[in-house]
């Protein structure tokens, strides 16, 4: 749930996996991707293994926010999603990281890393 403003922000993507919803297929990503050179992967249909770790984010989301909510309004919304997402990126341990938050683990491999240019990048990777 990175914006991609704050991602192009830091380093350049090139490109993006997504699955073949209808958010993913619609002409104004289409449009965005081709203003910002920016290549569009789509998973084969009926294949969500191709994208485990977003259809793993996915179902947890659903189940520990959406399925338990109920939303009255759009800003409402946005700000039970950045809720989640500051707490699922900053505090929340991750089994595949050593039981770690994403941001304490991306801290410790950025300080490993002896370029710049490398730090920048691990820095950027999505953070759901």
């Amino acid at each position: 749930m990175v914006t991609a403003q704050s991602r192009l922000s830091r380093w350049l993507i090139t490109g993006s996996g997504v699955d073949n919803g209808p958010e993913f297929a619609g002409k104004v990503l289409d449009a965005w991707a081709y203003a910002n050179e920016v290549q569009l992967d789509f998973i084969r249909p009926g294949k969500p293994t191709e994208n485990g770790y977003i259809e793993s984010f996915n179902g947890k989301l659903r189940d520990e926010l959406l399925n338990t909510e109920i939303f009255f309004s759009l800003p409402e919304t946005r700000e039970k999603l950045e809720e989640y997402r500051l707490d699922y990126n900053t505090y929340r341990p991750h089994s595949s990281l050593g039981y770690r938050p994403r941001a304490e683990y991306a801290q410790q491999a950025a300080s490993k890393t002896t370029t710049t240019q490398s730090k920048r990048k691990i820095l950027a990777l999505p953070l759901a």
